[in-house]
């Protein structure tokens, strides 16, 4: 059973940096493709950013791409979002999740373990 636990997030005002972590429990963490969901107030879930098992595909939702960086450290069981740039619009928790597969996807209906969250708010 996977369980998954995100860590990192703040308050911090606009064009700040933070890096986000998701430690998994898993085992077998580099048969999971991991992905990063944020969730603004009033808002669906929205996929970020995911990494394939392999780590060599990753994809990023447009309005993060050149910002935001994701990467995993298979041997540490962890995945990371590195967050520059940050704007108020990217407030909202974060979550990251997993799902034994093998490509990359950036809908919340493609995986099936989930963490509990972490909050980024950035200030205008």
């Amino acid at each position: 059973q996977m369980q998954l636990v995100e860590s990192g997030g703040g308050f911090l005002q606009t064009g700040g940096s933070l890096r986000l972590s998701c430690a998994a429990s898993a085992v077998t963490f580099n048969a999971y493709t991991i992905a990063w969901f944020r969730q603004a107030p009033g808002k669906e879930r929205e996929g970020i950013s995911c990494i394939a098992r392999s780590g060599g595909s990753t994809t990023y939702l447009d309005s993060v791409k050149g910002r935001f960086t994701i990467s995993r450290d298979n041997a540490k069981n962890t995945v990371y979002l590195r967050m520059n740039s940050l704007k108020h619009e990217d407030t909202g928790v974060y979550y990251c999740a997993a799902q034994p597969m093998v490509y990359c996807s950036l809908s919340p209906r493609s995986y099936s373990f989930w963490g509990q969250g972490t909050q980024v708010t950035v200030s205008s």
